[in-house]
């Protein structure tokens, strides 16, 4: 792929132009779990910061005073039963009316202040999507031990697949136009939809643009609900599921010459034994290799049609989009 195609925070050919109004509207968007130690800062510090955007409180089935703590803060809280972040996510998603949506955690880590990097591309209308990237500015002790080279090497792995340049695929501190939320189907539970997040952006060809913003420990009190090798796995999972869903002939491509190289490993031998005897003495290597070739077309096989039906649901999805905006037009015209 030319060197053009990656270029620096992701500037990817956008699918949509973001038409924003002259004064936007903003919501800020904060999913919560047990976060009573923290979340009346969170609420004022952005208050400060954005005097005019709505302030909503997801509580996620707080059983501590987050709730209370948020409404003497001033925000609105919305509760969502179904338990996981990306369930949260998805309904933040679906009830989004504002123009502009601001998404982040109540945690306390994130500085608020950094919002307005953070809305600047997408205000500009140069975005779809922005992320505060968290691992040039951090405290010493915001994160867990393994969690920035995991971070590093999920990052990668990404940047390969979809030949960008990433540098955080896991912050929780997002900016995106409504256009764009409306394009995102998010399928993810819990902690690996900010993956999910960060894939469907790359798959869609939105412009996605991150920003760095200092990440900070948590405030005394507070504790975090990662679990590092559950949600690592969890997110693992997730990676390599939309790997194979978004990117099929690069999955079972690699796969069917993974198969072919060792189905040729595993038959020189019995090859070997037939041109010298006219007999095959290694038998469980002949199966072998032939079960690995067998193998080796059907994924190659799979990959092309799948790959095929990728890019026709593409072309689907763009025309619902097309006319569903042109559906908004009509009927914000005629009010």
């Amino acid at each position: 792929m030319p060197s053009g195609y990656r270029r620096k925070n992701i500037q990817l050919v956008q699918q949509m132009p973001s038409v924003l109004k002259p004064t936007p509207s903003i919501l800020v968007a904060i999913p919560c779990y047990q976060e009573e130690q923290t979340i009346g800062q969170v609420v004022n510090d952005f208050r400060r910061e954005l005097p005019t955007a709505d302030i909503v409180i997801y509580d996620n089935n707080c059983t501590d005073r987050t709730a209370e703590m948020a409404l003497k803060a001033g925000a609105r809280v919305v509760r969502e039963k179904r338990q996981g972040k990306g369930y949260v996510v998805a309904s933040i998603f679906d009830q989004l009316e504002a123009d502009i949506l601001v998404m982040v955690d109540g945690d306390g880590t994130y500085d608020a202040a950094s919002v307005h990097q953070l809305l600047a591309p997408i205000l500009a209308g140069n975005a779809d999507t922005t992320v505060a990237a968290r691992l040039s500015k951090y405290q010493e002790n915001a994160f867990r031990r393994f969690h920035v080279f995991g971070n590093r090497i999920l990052c990668h792995i990404v940047n390969w697949i979809f030949a960008s340049d990433i540098s955080d695929i896991f912050s929780g501190y997002r900016a995106f136009t409504r256009e764009s939320t409306r394009s995102i189907p998010i399928t993810a539970g819990g902690f690996d939809v900010e993956t999910e997040l960060t894939l469907q952006a790359l798959y869609r060809h939105f412009v996605l643009k991150e920003i760095n913003a200092p990440y900070g420990e948590r405030p005394s009190g507070s504790f975090s609900k990662l679990r590092t090798f559950s949600d690592g796995s969890r997110v693992i999972a997730r990676l390599v599921s939309m790997f194979r869903t978004y990117k099929p002939l690069t999955f079972f491509g690699g796969v069917a010459i993974a198969c072919f190289v060792s189905s040729v490993g595993a038959g020189v031998l019995p090859v070997s034994d037939y041109l010298k005897e006219s007999y095959v003495r290694h038998v469980p290597l002949a199966l072998l290799a032939a079960s690995l070739m067998i193998i080796c077309f059907i994924c190659a096989t799979l990959g092309v049609i799948l790959n095929s039906l990728n890019h026709r649901f593409r072309e689907l999805e763009r025309i619902t989009i097309m006319n569903t905006r042109d559906q908004r037009a009509v009927v914000d015209s005629s009010r």
